[in-house]
């Protein structure tokens, strides 16, 4: 199978942004008595913001009425942390560029609202390097559904046998896997042996540690 298209996740994966997720989350729902650990944040990680919020307000039985200020306030406090404090994931410069010096085209595919799409691209410089980006804010389902991806091969004229994705969390690999797409994991350092992420085609500590060898390993 010839890969011609790579297609990657942003949150966690280009910047360091799941513990400023997490940090926005738990300032807000300090305001309704919800205190979530570790391990109930990192079961979550990947979903859309609404989709995490009503989870976890179903949770502890706190009703709907607040979700859709609840969502707005986190993601707007997201975003200022992002771009105050966020940082660029090691190897960001160097894997666009690996792609790009191999005609492969080159995609972003996530469960952040638009804005977030922008203001990543903006810290992490890979304008030139986009040639699509797809967000799963407003389809009916976000990952661990396919659709973002599936949206955003249809948007690069690529066929999903034809793309490889770069993701962090699970159920990215899960949405990755489901569009019949080739999956590399890139696992944040606390969850590096979760045996869940077998499920990869590949996984690698750092985006800078892929090469030549790799990309033969999984094409």
């Amino acid at each position: 199978m010839q890969l011609d298209t790579v297609i990657f996740d942003i949150d966690g994966l280009l910047v360091d942004s799941e513990p400023l997720w997490n940090d926005a989350a738990a300032e807000v729902f300090k305001l309704y008595g919800v205190n979530l650990t570790e391990e109930q944040y990192k079961s979550t990680t990947g979903l859309r913001t609404k989709e995490f919020v009503q989870w976890w307000f179903n949770y502890f039985n706190i009703g709907d009425t607040e979700l859709k200020v609840v969502e707005k306030k986190i993601v707007e406090l997201v975003l200022q942390k992002i771009e105050s404090t966020g940082k660029v994931m090691p190897g960001v410069a160097y894997i666009f560029d690996f792609f790009h010096k191999r005609n492969f085209k080159i995609g972003l595919a996530t469960s952040s609202p638009p804005e977030l799409i922008e203001l990543v691209v903006k810290m992490t410089g890979i304008g030139p390097y986009i040639q699509a980006a797809a967000s799963a804010e407003d389809l009916p389902y976000g990952k661990p559904h396919p659709q973002v991806y599936l949206n955003c091969a249809n948007m690069l004229g690529s066929h999903p046998t034809h793309c490889l994705c770069f993701e962090d969390s699970f159920n990215g690999l899960v949405a990755a896997k489901a569009a019949r797409m080739k999956c590399v994991i890139v696992p944040h350092v606390t969850q590096q042996k979760d045996e869940r992420f077998g499920a990869a085609d590949l996984k690698i500590s750092s985006l800078q540690n892929f090469g030549e060898l790799h990309l033969n390993l999984v094409s």
